[in-house]
């Protein structure tokens, strides 16, 4: 058995691994990576593997901290591996410990794709010297620590039946009225799309990443099936659209967006179930609506995310949470005292900017 660095020849069997893992996720793909190459992250991506078999990988991005010149790592809902299987697991990230002090870097940040309560993955990460990192119950962290998800294993109609009544009752009204899902969309609509998603941030006042990066991902994704994008139309006008990504046997909701217009005749209640019908035709058992708040009440300002994600009757699941395993205790220090604010001067110049 032995940790390898993979190359560009590796790229199929990599994916067929994260692919067919229980617990592979698309941000662990190497399409993924290739995304963020673009936003100023290096992606690397090491396996152990015993006669010709991937027992454990893991899709690291490293990026370079300004004015200090040192690295941070970050596998996004990695690393893909089985806690119970400790030989491939511990090499793995020994040989993950070899690049950090190849590349100088900091420390290593996890959050991988497991729900909490799971008292296996605990006590390894306890035993690797994994830090728990506290993001509150909000979207502070990296990737959402809450979301519904949603069985579709069972036959279409029966999952249909179980939603709530009044998401059942505004389905049945946008396509009563006239909404039209498009999921043969090509990239010249892109723009469209992009459009209706900067209307939504404003509205609801969210940073809006740049055209260019859904550029990359429908490049990336998009045309190597991995991602989807669907379009609701009404009386020949888009007033709303999604970005979907699949991997094996699972299918995110990753990004929508509606127009202020003709709210009313519900395209995003359609539209979700356009995608749950396309997760099912491609074989997933999983649809995963990804992010909501943690635990809040009718008074939060997200509480209607909440109530409509909730109406599919999906499950209420919250991961283990972020992790990090420290190499250099005294940057390590000195990035956590840093962080939050480079974070909010950059956060202040975006809404500057807008």
């Amino acid at each position: 058995m032995q940790a390898t660095e993979l190359t560009l020849a590796d790229k199929e069997r990599f994916n067929a691994f994260i692919a067919m893992h229980p617990k592979g996720h698309v941000l662990q793909t190497w399409q993924w990576g290739d995304v963020k190459a673009k936003t100023g992250w290096q992606p690397y991506r090491l396996v152990v593997e015993e006669g010709g078999q991937i027992r454990a990988a893991v899709s690291i991005l490293k990026r370079r901290l300004p004015v200090i010149g040192k690295h941070i790592f970050y596998a996004p809902r990695g690393p893909v591996v089985d806690p119970a299987d400790r030989a491939a697991a511990d090499l793995l990230l020994q040989a993950v410990e070899r690049l950090a002090q190849r590349e100088d870097a900091i420390f290593l940040k996890i959050d991988p794709d497991i729900t909490t309560p799971n008292p296996v993955w605990s006590q390894y990460l306890q035993d690797q010297q994994f830090q728990r990192v506290d993001t509150g119950e909000g979207f502070e962290g990296v990737q959402p620590r809450y979301v519904f998800r949603l069985d579709i294993s069972d036959d279409l109609d029966k999952v249909f039946a179980r939603f709530h009544q009044k998401t059942r009752y505004n389905i049945r009204l946008a396509e009563k009225r006239g909404v039209v899902i498009d999921d043969q969309v090509g990239k010249e609509e892109l723009p469209v799309f992009y459009q209706v998603l900067k209307e939504t941030c404003e509205r609801d006042n969210f940073l809006v990443r740049s055209y260019s990066y859904f550029e990359d991902m429908w490049d990336n994704l998009v045309e190597q099936g991995l991602g989807k994008l669907f379009l609701a139309r009404y009386e020949g006008q888009v007033i709303a659209g999604t970005l979907a990504l699949i991997n094996g046997k699972t299918a995110w909701y990753l990004y929508g967006a509606s127009s202020n217009q003709y709210r009313n005749v519900m395209p995003n209640y359609l539209i979700q179930w356009k995608m749950i019908n396309w997760a099912k035709a491609n074989g997933c058992n999983l649809y995963d609506f990804r992010g909501v708040p943690g635990h809040v009440g009718e008074d939060h300002p997200l509480y209607g995310l909440v109530r409509f994600k909730k109406g599919f009757n999906g499950d209420y699941v919250e991961f283990i949470g972020e992790y990090d395993r420290v190499y250099q205790p005294l940057m390590y220090r000195f990035w956590n005292f840093a962080e939050p604010l480079y974070q909010n001067t950059v956060r202040k110049l975006l809404v500057r900017k807008k």
